[in-house]
């Protein structure tokens, strides 16, 4: 692994890991602020998740402008395979629901897509080896 991934994991793990805390402080504090009308505390709260949020994007720009042209084109098939099949699988879903299956929140989406981006960055970077 070269240097530029390994850097890359580190800051994804380190911003992965400040998006759980926040998560859980913010569904706490959301929790405890139901009780309150809706004002600019709560939507704070609520929204406190994306700051660590930009901070993967943000480190995942910076890797993406720093690899070489194969991994960045490994990069991109994985991001398109994400894409493409969270989008299949979010539409196939929303069929679902029409026939009676229980609403599935958005808050799912991006998880989705990044469980995907890392089996296609895996799968995909087998046919280069």
């Amino acid at each position: 692994m070269d240097t530029h991934t390994l850097r890359f994991f580190r800051q994804f793990v380190y911003s992965l890991a400040a998006f759980v805390l926040t998560f859980i402080i913010s569904f706490i504090g959301i929790a405890f602020l139901s009780d309150y009308p809706l004002n600019t505390a709560r939507i704070i709260v609520a929204l406190a998740p994306l700051i660590p949020i930009g901070f993967m994007i943000f480190f995942f720009m910076k890797y993406l402008s720093n690899i070489d042209e194969l991994q960045q084109r490994i990069q991109l098939l994985a991001i398109g395979f994400s894409a493409g099949t969270t989008a299949m699988l979010t539409f196939l879903y929303g069929f679902l629901e029409i026939i009676g299956f229980p609403s599935m929140s958005l808050m799912i989406v991006f998880p989705i897509m990044v469980l995907l981006w890392g089996m296609g960055w895996i799968f995909i970077s087998q046919r280069y080896k």
